[in-house]
């Protein structure tokens, strides 16, 4: 059968972000892809070598709106790791309570939108709805539905009062019951599970193959999690479970999601129930030379922080490398053999998020001769030059 390219990209209406797919397909079966990242660079990692260490994390928070707890939260881990700082125990607390804030609203906005996909919008309605009040919660607690900077080294920067745990607890309670409701609709409806079920299979042996992530891995059978594993803030302090499942489809990725969402709602809690008054930072005067890494479990995986200080207050380089960068690659394992109409589900099984995936692109002029690598001026000169060249032909 004859053999076509399609391509997928930069700019999707399923995707938010620039990346690009190609799609070699026979008949309605894709037979082969090819993934190219890095569509978008914004160099957060070396503009973060100009900044203090205090700094940053406001910088960090801005590079996913929905993990704007978890990048900051590693950063500083790296940074506690380098000169051997501990966290108090409220502080510990405190970062498990907005991280799973955080893992709830970001998990009901992937099932909302997962429903939105496939045309099934009560589910993207309802879940929407029922994410609302947690984003509302946090701006009450610490002043912004995103991008929270509340995470520093050495701690927290801001305390929540003791007089609205209360309001975490009502809320929690008006989540938990929203969600059981929302999850037993999703496993009971044949619709989803016929519609879900099936496709966009990654394997057991593939997910370990690919160094997959988060829910991508999980909903295929592997037993990984950072927060049980290499347990950060108050985790080890809890009890908790990491939810998987075997059939490794977007079904699967789907009921583990949800059920992470319930025991989310269980690890917040418990933590309020044991949080105790106290110190919410340890005092950091300055960052000693060495090195430092620190990894957090995303609502889409591990992200991995790592920093090299000269012992100034300047890094002198910083790198991360977040969980859909290690996840998109599965992408080529999971879609081929799939019918078309099923590729760009299979995209946003896992939650991707583009900007979390930038590096440096080099681009080159194939019109000389050496290999010459082109500024930003040359680089606007010559897209200049396209757009008069576009302009004259319209």
């Amino acid at each position: 059968m004859k053999r076509t390219v399609i391509p997928i990209g930069p700019f999707h209406p399923i995707q938010e972000e620039p990346e690009f797919f190609q799609l070699t397909v026979e008949g309605e079966t894709v037979v082969d892809v090819d993934v190219r990242l890095s569509c978008n660079h914004r160099g957060i990692e070396r503009l973060c070598q100009d900044l203090t260490y205090d700094q940053i994390p406001f910088l960090l928070a801005r590079i996913c709106g929905i993990c704007s707890a978890s990048h900051p939260m590693a950063f500083c881990q790296a940074c506690e790791d380098l000169c051997g700082v501990e966290t108090p125990p409220r502080g510990l607390y405190l970062r498990s309570i907005i991280c799973e804030l955080e893992r709830i609203h970001s998990h009901l906005l992937w099932v909302g939108l997962a429903g939105h996909f496939i045309g099934y919008n009560t589910v993207f309605m309802w879940a929407w709805k029922y994410r609302e009040p947690v984003l509302e919660l946090l701006e009450r607690l610490i002043g912004n539905r995103n991008n929270y900077e509340n995470f520093c080294v050495g701690g927290c920067r801001r305390d929540i009062p003791q007089e609205k745990l209360p309001e975490i607890t009502e809320v929690m309670d008006e989540v938990q019951g929203n969600v059981e409701m929302l999850t037993k609709a999703v496993l009971d409806d044949p619709i989803l599970k016929v519609r879900l079920g099936g496709i966009g299979i990654l394997t057991y042996e593939q997910a370990r193959q690919w160094c997959a992530t988060g829910p991508t891995t999980r909903g295929s059978g592997v037993d990984i999690d950072v927060r049980r594993d290499e347990p950060y803030a108050a985790y080890n302090l809890l009890d908790w479970q990491v939810h998987v499942q075997p059939a490794g489809d977007v079904f699967a990725k789907t009921v583990v999601r949800l059920l992470e969402v319930l025991e989310a709602v269980k690890i917040i809690r418990q933590c309020v129930d044991q949080i105790e008054p106290g110190e919410i930072r340890a005092e950091v005067r300055e960052m000693p030379q060495g090195e430092g890494i620190g990894h957090a479990e995303a609502p889409r995986g591990e992200t991995f922080h790592y920093v090299c200080s000269d012992g100034t207050n300047y890094p002198i380089r910083y790198k991360v490398r977040a969980p859909t960068y290690v996840n998109l690659p599965s992408f080529k394992s999971s879609v081929i053999g799939q019918e078309l109409a099923d590729a760009m589900l299979t995209v946003a099984a896992m939650d991707p998020c583009y900007s979390c995936t930038e590096r440096v692109a080099v681009v080159r002029n194939r019109r000389h001769s050496k290999k010459e690598i082109l500024d930003q001026r040359t680089l606007m000169k010559l897209s200049w030059e396209k757009t008069e060249r576009i302009r004259k032909n319209i």
